[in-house]
């Protein structure tokens, strides 16, 4: 694939972020293959990619995506301002023509040493690059693990972190093996564990995996539940608290009583149950029942 493809194939995936199709998870990536690109003048030209990115970071919530679709920017325009510089320079062919057989020498061993320029840097908290012995040689199961190292990096590391990039591919492999290939659950079992893992109100898995109390292969078979934050689950459980007592409720006939005035008919035919929902040192919670519309309330 040419690098003028690879880069309207990233724009078109870029069109999508911006539109709200795709999720912003996968501009990191998406901004690190375009770090990586020996993109020229031309190819700048033929895509208007640069017009893309320039809209991506105006609209990207993300600080660090923004400052990394900058740096990539003002690259490119680096590019746009050395071509316009050489334009404006005179050239002095007599000189050029004057050059002596070893001044070439010189300048082409020169050229030839000159270090070729390195990719836009991502930042370490919000992504990486594998080394050679991590890379994984399907290219499906690759991305797949970029994405974990990326979420394993979001922010900065705990102490006492294994090597992170070890662990994206476990916990990929981990993902494999359960899933039993590249599939559907596949996929979604890397969505929701990268989404919660890069949650900034679920902290504690993060830590947790990369100091090695939770294990590469129990996360990959952990539940939503398992996984989400103490704050999450405590409210499950109160939602959970509240459902039951509102189960109770209905299945229970209730105490007949006209001391209650329904707001819906006005009428005082209703039926009350009271319940403990709070700590025992709390008043207990009073449901309401109209026996005329069916109308339910509640007090404290």
């Amino acid at each position: 694939m040419s690098c003028e493809t690879e880069v309207l194939t990233i724009g078109s995936k870029l069109d999508k972020i911006i539109g709200g199709s795709k999720p912003a998870d996968d501009a990191v990536e998406l901004l690190d293959a375009l770090g990586r690109l020996p993109i020229t003048l031309e190819v700048l030209t033929s895509t208007q990619i640069g017009k893309k990115l320039n809209e991506f970071r105006k609209k990207t919530a993300d600080e660090k995506l923004a400052k990394l679709a900058k740096n990539l920017i003002k690259e490119w325009k680096n590019l746009i301002d050395k071509k316009e510089l050489n334009e404006k320079m005179p050239r002095n062919d007599s000189t050029s023509s004057n050059l002596s057989a070893k001044g070439k020498e010189i300048a082409k061993e020169k050229d030839t040493k000159k270090p070729e320029k390195p990719p836009v840097p991502v930042p370490s908290s919000s992504s990486g690059t594998f080394p050679p012995k991590h890379l994984l040689s399907d290219d499906v199961r690759n991305k797949s693990a970029q994405m974990i190292l990326n979420a394993l990096r979001y922010t900065d590391l705990p102490d006492g972190t294994l090597d992170p990039e070890s662990l994206a591919v476990d916990i990929e492999q981990s993902l494999y093996d359960v899933h039993k290939g590249t599939n559907d659950k596949y996929k979604a079992g890397l969505r929701s564990r990268v989404f919660n893992l890069r949650d900034k109100k679920n902290t504690a898995l993060r830590e947790n995996v990369l100091t090695g109390v939770i294990k590469p292969k129990k996360l990959a078979i952990m539940t939503s539940e398992e996984m989400a934050s103490d704050e999450i689950r405590q409210q499950r459980e109160k939602f959970n608290h509240e459902a039951i007592n509102e189960y109770q409720m209905a299945t229970q006939q209730g105490t007949p009583s006209d001391m209650f005035k329904c707001g819906k008919c006005k009428k005082n035919n209703c039926t009350y149950t009271q319940l403990q929902t709070r700590s025992s040192d709390e008043p207990m919670t009073t449901f309401v029942f109209c026996l005329e519309c069916g109308n339910r309330w509640k007090f404290c």
